[in-house]
């Protein structure tokens, strides 16, 4: 196993593990700041005042609330969608490439401070896989790039899934991608010359 970091100074997110038989290419839900100062603007956070301040709240509320059932029930449904809004922050995505069985998109979601609670995955067989591609969406008033799988599904029409679909990274991260699913999966070699960012 080795894990690089192919673009450490603009875009340190993103991360590639090489392994014997795939390729993971992570993306973590943060990122460096687009002023130069360097600072880390993070995407999932782990503690907050209103963390802190929640038990002392709680507390208090709960010394009121003791003997209505109705307060009771709200004060701990209030904390428990407190809990989960918490434990199912997207901490990073993946995209991994196993080139003679197809691709596999995650999203790890859970508190930052643990490990994964939650990880969904999607496998795309090679034989479903048509083409891997970098396509443009509006998003509000911008203009957002983004990696999509084009497959066949089982009933035989196209469809398309979205890689890093929550964090949607920035385009050289994108590209990076790119080239490596389109160099793995398609033997297709990439040359940059004429993409300039």
């Amino acid at each position: 196993m080795q894990r690089t970091r192919p673009l450490p100074d603009i875009h340190p997110e993103l991360s590639v593990t090489e392994w014997p038989s795939f390729r993971e290419y992570r993306v973590e839900n943060w990122r460096l700041a687009r002023d130069g100062s360097g600072s880390i603007v993070p995407g999932a956070t782990s503690w907050e005042w209103i963390d802190l301040c929640l038990p002392v709240v709680f507390s208090f509320i709960w010394s009121r609330v003791r003997g209505s059932i109705i307060l009771c029930a709200f004060a701990v449904l209030a904390v428990a969608f407190i809990t989960y809004c918490r434990c199912t922050q997207v901490l990073h995505e993946s995209v991994l490439v196993f080139p003679t069985h197809g691709i596999q998109l995650e999203t790890h979601r859970g508190y930052p401070l643990l490990k994964p609670l939650f990880v969904s995955r999607r496998f795309i067989h090679v034989s479903f896989l048509e083409d891997f591609i970098i396509n443009e969406g509006l998003r509000r008033w911008n203009v957002r790039y983004y990696l999509a799988a084009v497959h066949r599904s089982s009933t035989d029409t196209i469809a398309i899934d979205v890689a890093f679909e929550n964090i949607l990274p920035y385009f050289p991260v994108l590209l990076e991608v790119y080239q490596g699913v389109q160099e793995l999966m398609f033997h297709r070699p990439t040359n940059n010359a004429h993409i300039h960012i």
